[in-house]
């Protein structure tokens, strides 16, 4: 049962995560018939830790205090990407899963969790931003840089910042039942569960390759997404043959016509969203996906949501 948690801080920990942590783990519900979980804040570098806001927090409990714990949970903090890490903590953490403890992780505090080796050969999550850095310095694990959380238990990690309610309220969910996780939601007044994962958030747009023979042609798409082409066209359009105009492409931009003139159409679909009030029929035609229904079908494959859910995040629920 998930009865005892703490959640572990280094210096330079991130407020606003080290408070996801405690609202919803640490603060009393008993009033309304909910569980009260034994919670506390550990220190793994001395009793006084800085915040990343310029402020400091006095930390009551050491490192002894994950010995107890069913649930250790590790917020982000600055520099947890590239910043050494106490051999005591990555020793702590290890012990903790071998008798059976889970952990969890906001955001960058994957890291931490990384470098005890508790990712070896497990799926993982992060904030988008520091995917590739996680994938790169750690390659026994897998980074699944699109989703809010991942759950391998005893390993939970959580995507950026607020993600990590969505990972916590899970567990609840998981060891203590939905009726649970959603009352704890309504009082914190977040959705108890979100659609859609990390991947609607992500800054993608497509790299800005040299392209010395089909950048007219990459050109001339970007102009003209809503019509349909075939290869043949493409390649005739850069005076070469079918095959070798599909060669240069994937050697010039790293992917195929159709992935590149689809992915343009998804960031278009965004933009109209974001930016437009016109309708899911006009977006549709106008980004080359011709009905509404194909519109929803390619953006839930990208992006993982719907566009009337993509435009209600961005823009508002008067926007839906």
């Amino acid at each position: 049962m998930l009865r005892n948690v703490v959640a572990v801080l280094l210096d330079g920990v991130n407020p606003f995560e080290l408070a996801v942590v405690c609202e919803v783990f640490g603060t009393d519900r008993s009033d309304e018939g909910l569980p009260v979980y034994d919670f506390a804040v550990a220190s793994a570098e001395g009793r006084t830790l800085r915040s990343n806001a310029g402020f400091s927090l006095h930390v009551e409990h050491g490192l002894e205090r994950l010995d107890s714990a069913d649930l250790i949970a590790v917020p982000a903090g600055s520099d947890y990407a590239s910043r050494p890490f106490p051999p005591e903590l990555l020793d702590a953490l290890r012990r903790g899963v071998d008798r059976g403890a889970r952990v969890l992780s906001v955001c960058s505090g994957v890291f931490v969790l990384a470098a005890a080796g508790l990712l070896d050969g497990r799926r993982c999550t992060v904030h988008w931003h520091h995917a590739d850095e996680l994938a790169r310095r750690y390659p026994r694990l897998t980074v699944e840089p699109d989703v809010l959380y991942v759950d391998e238990d005893p390993v939970i990690t959580s995507a950026g910042t607020a993600a990590g309610i969505d990972a916590c309220l899970h567990l609840v969910r998981r060891e203590q039942g939905p009726e649970v996780a959603n009352r704890i939601a309504r009082r914190m007044v977040v959705p108890p569960h979100r659609d859609g994962g990390q991947a609607q958030y992500i800054e993608r747009p497509l790299p800005k390759a040299p392209c010395d023979t089909v950048g007219e042609v990459l050109a001339w798409m970007e102009r003209h997404l809503d019509r349909e082409v075939t290869v043949e066209q493409l390649a005739a359009r850069a005076h070469m043959a079918p095959r070798t105009f599909a060669r240069r492409f994937q050697q010039e931009t790293g992917t195929t016509p159709y992935r590149w003139i689809l992915r343009q159409r998804v960031l278009l679909a965004q933009e109209l969203l974001e930016g437009t009030d016109e309708t899911m029929d006009a977006i549709a035609s106008r980004t080359g996906f011709g009905t509404a229904a194909a519109l929803r079908h390619q953006f839930v494959r990208a992006l993982g949501t719907t566009p009337a859910a993509y435009r209600r995040t961005f823009r508002g629920p008067q926007a839906a």
